[in-house]
């Protein structure tokens, strides 16, 4: 399942995505990604979870950032829970390629048995109403 943390700036969505990643892990019995843009979570977010950074790869854009989430689906089959901070910062602002990567990765949630889970900077009435065909709001 795809499931989206929403909201503007300052709002408390990587603070909730934190609290996610550190019960994802004490609950999994497989092991727990968090993406982001940056090293910004390294303290904040238990050690057990693979933290990985778009940034160290050159991920930009929402076609290669969907390859680089297949790549670390398909190079751990043993993942549980995948969790993205900073969505937009990584593919971009354009909502409606925003809405065509979610169904993607919709798909890829479901032929995976992965929930992931995004964090988007921005209020649900600004969102194409498709995404919410195929995502759930947290």
């Amino acid at each position: 399942m795809v499931y989206l943390i929403l909201g503007n700036k300052g709002s408390g969505k990587t603070k909730k995505l934190i609290d996610l990643v550190n019960a994802a892990v004490e609950k999994s019995s497989g092991n727990v990604v968090c993406v982001e843009k940056e090293r910004l979570l390294t303290y904040d977010i238990n050690y057990r979870a693979r933290l990985v950074e778009t940034d160290q790869y050159g991920v930009s854009g929402y076609d290669a950032f969907y390859g680089f989430l297949c790549g670390i689906i398909a190079g751990d089959h043993d993942i549980t829970d995948v969790l993205v901070d900073a969505t937009l910062k990584i593919g971009g602002k354009d909502f409606e390629a925003l809405a065509e990567f979610l169904k993607k990765v919709a798909r890829l949630s479901t032929d995976a048995n992965q929930d992931i889970t995004f964090t988007i900077s921005a209020d649900e009435s600004e969102l194409p109403v498709s995404i919410f065909e195929y995502c759930s709001k947290i």
